[in-house]
């Protein structure tokens, strides 16, 4: 879905919209890099001067809890986000931190899961951990 597809969905559930709002969602839409908070914070203070650390934080959770955006936690370092909520994976660069997706076939294994665990499965999630050609440039790997 675009930024007006999300924007007219959210006013339809009585979420206010401001023009800094709108530039967090559009940001994260057009962005592969997955920002953290502060990344985003930089790119819309460029544009909108006294955009505060708050309204991106207080942003992102309204669009996480109405499902368009996910957030990636990894342990110590700072939460990313990814404008596209779809069911998809993450490769994460263990030298740079740098996160991108990955689309490929998905593991259908929720229901199998249930079955084993008596667990109510409500989704999952999968991350594959290596080094980014950009920090594999003039190094050996074996």
């Amino acid at each position: 879905m675009d930024a007006i597809g999300i924007l007219k969905q959210l006013k339809d559930k009585g979420v206010r919209f401001t023009p800094q709002r709108q530039a967090i969602l559009e940001f994260l839409l057009e962005t592969q890099s997955h920002p953290t908070a502060d990344e985003i914070y930089h790119h819309v203070k460029a544009k909108f001067p006294g955009v505060s650390l708050g309204t991106i934080y207080n942003t992102l959770n309204m669009l996480k809890e109405h499902g368009h955006l996910l957030e990636l936690s990894y342990g110590d370092m700072a939460s990313r986000f990814d404008g596209n909520p779809k069911n998809h994976y993450h490769i994460v660069c263990s030298k740079c931190g740098k996160v991108a997706d990955f689309h490929g076939p998905l593991i259908e294994m929720d229901q199998e899961v249930t079955e084993k665990s008596g667990f109510l499965i409500l989704g999952h999630r999968m991350e594959f951990y290596g080094i980014c050609p950009e920090c594999c440039k003039g190094e050996k790997l074996n």
